[in-house]
């Protein structure tokens, strides 16, 4: 069971780049998927989530508008697309996965979620 982040790198303020994580070993259909990321110094926090169903996405404050969490059980990945980054955006972003039964549950806890991919580096800079 592992889940493997990637598309992260470096972008300037304004720019945008979109993290994937992919499941191994078990398929994503019956589970919510969260990101969260930590910087330097700093707690992992709540980034998004996307319910099994996909109909019930939340995010973090500071992300929304900005930060479009998707998935697509087909290729058992989710998504997480990054636009208009800001310096403060910057940090490592773990994606993670929950087993869960009802199609609309997500959440927001970092203590909610069993799997967790690596993390992935997301540098935002001029």
């Amino acid at each position: 069971v592992q889940l493997v982040e990637s598309g992260g790198g470096s972008a300037q303020p304004g720019g945008s780049l979109r993290l994937a994580c992919a499941a191994s070993g078990f398929t994503l259909d019956y589970y919510y998927i969260g990101w969260f990321r930590q910087a330097p110094g700093k707690e992992r926090d709540f980034v998004a989530a996307i319910s099994r169903s996909g109909g019930n996405t939340q995010y973090t404050d500071s992300v929304k508008g900005r930060f479009f969490i998707s998935r697509d059980d087909a290729k058992n990945t989710v998504y997480l697309q990054m636009d208009s980054l800001k310096p403060e955006d910057t940090a490592v972003y773990y994606c993670a996965a929950h087993e869960t039964f009802p199609s609309d549950e997500v959440s927001l806890f970092r203590g909610s979620y069993r799997y967790w991919g690596q993390g992935n580096q997301v540098t935002v800079s001029s």
